[in-house]
């Protein structure tokens, strides 16, 4: 029986009937795929049509080669996505744990969020958590902060090896027997321990008969299986730039969400999942083993993920969210995050070469060559818009075949592998706002992947920007790529239309079909590139917290939040109050877990149809209060969609945006 089927792995959302369509969906459509891509290189290819011809027609099959090999592991990783089944065990077996918040030069109102949900961590024994700031500027008051908040303080000077050099001299100087890595920005809910300490314990643990958790005789365990880390996803309480920009942060997920809740956890299967540097809890063991945190990268978390499991450690991805942080909210922050993500992954992965690990499994290997082809898909996405607008303009063909052929091959594996992919994802991600985040970021980072493939390393570590900011600019400058293809596509889209119709053909079909959806992903782009006005300094969200005002000494009125900020809240109340406008009020807001009392100022009141809104501005808090505040804002679920809401449509999202660009002013 394998380690997966002893620990009582689970299955979500999977049914026998529904794995069997996967599977006989996925074999058509990966047969199809195959027989399009051997038509394509022994019968398509434009060898007798000049150096120009020729050129177009390789990069062509290039691009297509590896986005088909690219959907193939896709296939494969995720017919069966397995999540190991968090088991229960005793209170004393819960370890010594040190938690590190790495920083850099992140501002302090950050830091405290953060240490503040470290510190309010559930766990039967606190004494055995151990909280530090591991600060890589050696602030003066960072260590003041740490003392203020009872927290511990590792302070590092003239480090020469960025974050890797700050977490290993934490780690030089603690003991735990795990380690929890938390970004400055991400803060943890009250959970996150008590969801991934028990992990460590399934190489000691089974489920009996009676499906209740045991510990294993000395005999049933195996001393190979070793857990290394668990990554739970990096989630966001702010709507991404790609949410907010376009308008659509209340109809699609955060970006960042297919990768870690889905493809992250999907890689469990080949022992692949990825460190991704936050919100994961790892073995001291492991670390000390593969000598610390990996340095000379730039992605140090990614490189140590792959030291460790080659190793022996078995790791685990998540999709269970136990930290929030803060998404970039400017456009160079975000592709400065991206660059660095590529170029160490490609960095890495070429230092190590996969192909030569002899620790790494094959169904590993193919899960890290597919992590390598991803970073290729800004490069892919550009040939894809660019080919088809070249064969119209310019007659320069990629691609020759008989028009019947492309609809008797190439449609099919079109169509099946629509269906493919729909069965095997969630509704995380679509492959149209896939389209829509390449196109974004296409322009920017080709040319940084490419000098990383050849070998020019960009020298130096640039920290994502954690601070928010208030944004009244557009970035249009950066859409110039965009605008300039929009222009070649619709002048293309124009000529094939005249075209079918000149020559009473149905041959530029295809091509105009391809067109029509680019073009769909380049106005996106100019949309994104457009922004959005963002006046607020701290993010609203959506809540239903019981509160309690006191008025006078001898009024005290009862109402539920409506939403809830670090700088106030709007709260319902079913009949009015007695506060008048700037009148300062006494508030207590109680949650199972958190209770803050505070001094507000009312700013705004509007009669609703279900009663009265009130919206008060906090005035007063002091430390303890704060604290407690802070969790009610941040400890809880967020309530961004998790899924592509069934209202976004192509029409619906640019009309969106052109109705709200329209606009005077923001609301």
């Amino acid at each position: 029986m394998s380690k997966v089927s002893e620990i009582g792995s689970r299955y979500k959302g999977e049914m026998m009937h529904s794995e069997k369509f996967k599977k006989f969906i996925v074999s058509i459509a990966t047969l199809n795929l195959i027989i399009y891509i051997v038509w394509r290189i022994f019968w398509t290819m434009p060898f007798k049509y000049g150096l120009i011809p020729i050129i177009c027609g390789i990069a062509m099959l290039f691009a297509e080669i590896a986005s088909a090999v690219e959907t193939i592991m896709h296939y494969i990783t995720s017919i069966k996505i397995m999540e190991p089944e968090l088991p229960d065990i005793p209170d004393e077996w819960y370890p010594e744990v040190d938690v590190f918040i790495a920083t850099h030069n992140e501002p302090l109102d950050v830091l405290y969020k953060t240490a503040n949900g470290c510190r309010h961590l559930k766990y039967p024994d606190k004494s055995k958590v151990h909280v530090w700031f591991c600060d890589d500027g050696n602030r003066p008051s960072v260590a003041e902060l740490a003392k203020e908040m009872g927290i511990g303080y590792q302070g590092l000077a003239n480090n020469k090896l960025a974050k890797a050099g700050n977490l290993n001299n934490a780690l030089s100087k603690t003991s735990g027997k795990l380690i929890a890595t938390f970004d400055a920005d991400m803060i943890p809910t009250r959970n996150f321990l008590l969801r991934t300490v028990p992990y460590f314990f399934l190489p000691k643990v089974k489920k009996n008969g009676a499906g209740k958790w045991v510990e294993r005789k000395e005999n049933e365990i195996d001393p190979n299986y070793k857990i290394g880390f668990i990554q739970t996803p990096q989630s966001f309480y702010n709507p991404d730039l790609f949410q907010y920009n376009l308008y659509s942060e209340n109809l699609v997920p955060n970006e960042q969400d297919y990768f870690f809740k889905e493809i992250n956890v999907s890689r469990n299967r080949s022992n692949s999942p990825i460190y991704a540097g936050s919100n994961t809890l790892i073995s001291r063991e492991a670390l000390e083993l593969v000598g610390g945190i990996a340095t000379g990268t730039i992605t140090e978390d990614f490189e140590t993920g792959i030291h460790i499991q080659d190793e022996g450690y078995t790791c685990y991805a998540t999709s269970d969210v136990y930290a929030h942080g803060l998404a970039p909210d400017d456009l160079e922050s975000l592709i400065k995050q991206r660059e660095r993500w590529g170029r160490g992954c490609v960095f890495s992965l070429r230092r190590i070469n996969v192909w030569k690990d002899k620790q790494m499994s094959l169904a590993a290997k193919l899960s890290y060559f597919s992590c390598k082809l991803y970073w290729w898909s800004y490069l892919r996405r550009f040939i894809f818009m660019l080919i088809p607008m070249i064969f119209i303009l310019f007659d320069v063909p990629a691609i020759v075949c008989e028009p019947w052929q492309m609809f008797a091959i190439w449609l099919p594996s079109y169509i099946l592998g629509a269906i493919a992919s729909k069965a095997v994802s969630s509704k995380i991600r679509n492959s149209r706002w896939s389209n829509i985040v390449d196109t974004v970021l296409c322009p920017y980072l080709i040319i940084p992947i490419l000098m990383e493939a050849l070998g020019f390393r960009k020298r130096g570590f640039h920290v994502t920007d954690k601070t928010r900011t208030v944004n009244v600019k557009s970035d249009i400058a950066y859409a110039f790529p965009h605008i300039a293809l929009l222009a070649l596509s619709v002048i293309a889209i124009a000529k094939a239309s005249w075209q079918m119709i000149a020559y009473k053909t149905a041959g530029p079909a295809i091509i105009l079909f391809w067109l029509c959806y680019n073009m769909n992903s380049l106005v996106m782009s100019i949309f994104f590139m457009l922004g959005r006005v963002n006046k607020r300094m701290s993010e609203r969200y959506k809540a239903d917290i019981p509160v309690k005002i006191k008025i006078e000494d001898d009024n005290v009125v009862f109402g539920r939040t409506l939403d809830i900020s670090e700088d106030g809240f709007a709260v319902l109340f079913k009949n009015e109050i007695k506060a008048s406008k700037n009148k300062t009020v006494k508030v207590l807001i109680e949650t199972h877990h958190y209770e803050a009392e505070m001094m507000a100022e009312l700013v705004y009141k509007q009669e609703m149809d279900d009663g009265y809104k009130y919206s008060f501005n906090i005035v007063e808090l002091d430390e303890k209060n704060k604290g407690e505040y802070f969790q009610i804002v941040y400890d809880r679920d967020i309530t961004l969609p998790s899924v592509i809401e069934d209202e976004d449509s192509i029409f619906g999202n640019i009309r969106e945006n052109i109705i709200r660009r329209t606009q005077l002013e923001e609301i």
